[in-house]
């Protein structure tokens, strides 16, 4: 394997192994990890991919990209003297692909910058099927020279890439798209109830907001998809929206700025965790939406 190009992908689970699929065929050389075993299998034993520690990545990888849930799994895997910044290799750039809190983004940067590690964070629009399809849009932070050199691998999977400042830009401007994504996803649950009650079909609302101005992600995609089909299945769970949109409402907070709509979608998340729906799927927002609302007891 040629150090040069060789890429490591920790995370494989729902847009990780996407990611690392996506390389795969791009023919670029491989190290994966994941701490679940299942999610490690279909990359073992296949031609030009190895199966290795974040540890081992740093010492022969080019590029890491990292794809975990939180800032939490991203300290657990640079820490420590098997962790990647005691073994990084001279002129590693890890590329964190997270949703992260942009502070906690910041200070690690800080610490892979005095080892020689260039830290570009990179916040991810476009979900799975963007990935394979090749066309995500990444919000990233970081060194405007370390991006010409990283691009090649990015484009495989990227083809929407926004540069907007120093470490922590990237992951700050998704959350504020993940505040306002989710926002507007409630709004369009209240638009939806408000149709019921008045003797029209949700799925007729629908269709006139896409053709029309209240076109969105959530009449797109969500509901056709995830909702009104049955399914129940958006692939991602209630504690996703209720982590990044507090992130976002304690940025606003801090830096005193008025985001009263992202505080009410906060509040209406903040309910549905107290109803024990954190790990259940983000569609059931809409199944349980009125009990929610007004605090009903699941």
């Amino acid at each position: 394997m040629a150090k040069q190009n060789l890429l490591g992908v920790v995370g494989l689970g729902r847009m990780g192994g996407p990611l690392a699929q996506r390389l795969m065929r791009a023919k670029f050389p491989l190290m994966v990890w994941d701490t679940v075993a299942a999610c490690r299998k279909p990359f073992e034993n296949k031609n030009n991919i190895r199966v290795a520690t974040p540890g081992e990545m740093a010492r022969e990888c080019a590029v890491i990209f990292f794809v975990v849930p939180s800032s939490q799994e991203i300290a657990a895997c640079v820490k420590g003297k098997d962790g990647v910044l005691q073994n990084a290799r001279k002129g590693l750039v890890i590329c964190d692909l997270t949703t992260s809190d942009p502070a906690e983004t910041r200070k690690t940067a800080r610490r892979a910058a005095r080892r020689g590690i260039h830290y570009m964070d990179a916040g991810m629009s476009g979900g799975p099927a963007g990935i394979l399809a090749g066309n995500l849009t990444l919000m990233m932070g970081g060194d405007a020279k370390v991006l010409p050199r990283i691009r090649r691998y990015l484009a495989p999977f990227a083809e929407n890439i926004f540069l907007l400042g120093p470490p922590g830009s990237g992951h700050a401007m998704k959350l504020i798209n993940n505040m306002v994504l989710h926002t507007i996803f409630l709004a369009t649950c209240e638009g939806a109830r408000l149709a019921e009650r008045m003797g029209m079909r949700v799925a007729d609302m629908i269709k006139v907001f896409n053709v029309s101005t209240a076109y969105s992600y959530a009449s797109r995609h969500r509901f056709p998809n995830n909702i009104l089909n049955g399914s129940w299945n958006a692939q991602a769970r209630i504690y996703n929206p209720w982590k990044d949109v507090g992130i976002a409402v304690r940025l606003a907070r801090e830096c005193g700025a008025d985001v009263e709509l992202a505080e009410r979608t906060l509040a209406f998340l903040e309910k549905a965790v107290a109803r024990g729906m954190l790990e259940q799927d983000y569609s059931l927002l809409y199944r349980d939406f009125d009990k929610i609302r007004k605090g009903t007891a699941a």
